[in-house]
């Protein structure tokens, strides 16, 4: 009974919750502003516009792990503050982004802006124009929120993936397989803001309106569902033979070099479709469709490279539970569901370009299986 209402008083956030995260985003829209970075231009837009994308987001996470540790040295922070605060951030976090997609459909409805980013797209009904959004980038004071958001909710996962480990540190359970779990999260996390600016080609920064769905993943769902594993084996210990860490870290590497080069491939075709694909010049169906490297093996090779990545993240938790391999799990249906959503857009934007691509690239994601 104590416990159950201990769990339901941190659903309320705190005053000191609302203050972390309120430093932690205010952090990222002034560096996201004034630190220096590449600027990248997006895809054209329906109008032949194109927005720009300041791309610091590596320069922002360092700065910031550089704050942070000489607060924690200081002793002004304490290094498990967001990992003792947990739910507490997860429910004002939840509050926020429910308050900031209500904001988006009030702006987006209101808007008689005509440019393809800010056009409203109102179907009138309104727990779709809510949850799938109404403008396509919308803008805060210079910031672009889906930009932004994506960033916070990335740079999130690492900040509490280190909170928790220095929670399992000072509990006396940290081992192989909470080394393992976070270097990998940690990797994964760095690599995606060395290679930012590959964000702006995207699905969802090109084609998906910003609503509660996108606010909701990224700022929420990331962050705090991409870390069970780190407060599972905070709570278990695990040691696993050394077959099943050499397996793990060959699905790692293989993960990453599949997902990071597709994505890479898909990029450097974008900017420059006469580039080469493994040194060879691209192979392109009906001049637009990139069929060469990754793209000729499997039509969203990509996925494969995350699914490999997921799996990696939580194979460390051992198998003796499925609470760990949630993250993976819900990858899985996601991109299942969105590989189908995808082909039918494709099919319908390519038309008979689509049919013969997918008649040369028979595999969806998984080679010979799928």
């Amino acid at each position: 009974m104590e416990f159950d209402e201990a769990v339901l008083k941190s659903l309320i956030p705190s005053l000191s919750s609302v203050v972390v995260l309120s430093s932690y985003l205010g952090y990222l829209a002034i560096a996201g502003l004034v630190l220096p970075g590449k600027v990248v231009p997006g895809a054209v837009l329906s109008d032949g516009s194109r927005l720009h994308y300041r791309c610091n987001g590596l320069l922002s996470l360092v700065l910031l792990l550089v704050l942070t540790g000489t607060g924690v040295y200081l002793g002004w922070i304490l290094p498990t503050v967001i990992a003792d605060k947990g739910i507490e951030l997860l429910s004002a976090t939840l509050l926020f982004s429910i308050l900031v997609s209500v904001m988006l459909y009030i702006a987006g409805t209101n808007s008689r802006n005509t440019s393809a980013s800010l056009k409203p797209h109102v179907t009138g009904k309104f727990i779709d124009d809510w949850w799938f959004g109404i403008q396509l980038n919308p803008h805060f004071m210079g910031i672009d929120l889906k930009f932004y958001f994506v960033r916070a909710g990335m740079m999130a996962w690492l900040f509490i993936n280190l909170s928790i480990l220095s929670k399992t540190y000072l509990a006396g359970t940290a081992n192989l397989s909470v080394f393992l779990y976070q270097l990998f999260c940690a990797i994964y996390v760095i690599d995606y803001f060395y290679h930012e600016e590959f964000m702006t080609s995207t699905w969802d920064i090109i084609a998906e309106r910003l609503g509660f769905m996108l606010v909701f993943g990224d700022l929420v769902f990331i962050p705090f569902t991409f870390s069970i594993q780190g407060w599972w084996l905070l709570k278990n210990q695990v040691e696993l033979p050394s077959a099943a860490i050499i397996a793990n870290c060959i699905i790692f590497i293989t993960g990453y070099l599949v997902f990071r080069g597709a994505n890479k491939q898909k990029h450097i075709f974008k900017k420059n479709p006469k580039a080469l694909i493994w040194g060879k010049p691209p192979k392109l169906v009906g001049g637009k469709l990139l069929a060469s490297g990754y793209w000729g093996i499997a039509r969203h090779c990509n996925y494969l490279g995350d699914l490999m990545l997921a799996l990696s993240f939580s194979l460390p938790c051992g198998a003796s539970s499925v609470i760990p391999y949630f993250y993976p799990i819900y990858l899985f249906i996601l991109l299942i569901w969105r590989e189908r959503r995808d082909e039918a857009r494709c099919s319908q934007k390519y038309k008979e370009i689509w049919a013969e691509y997918c008649k040369l690239v028979p595999w969806r994601i998984f080679p010979y299986v799928y």
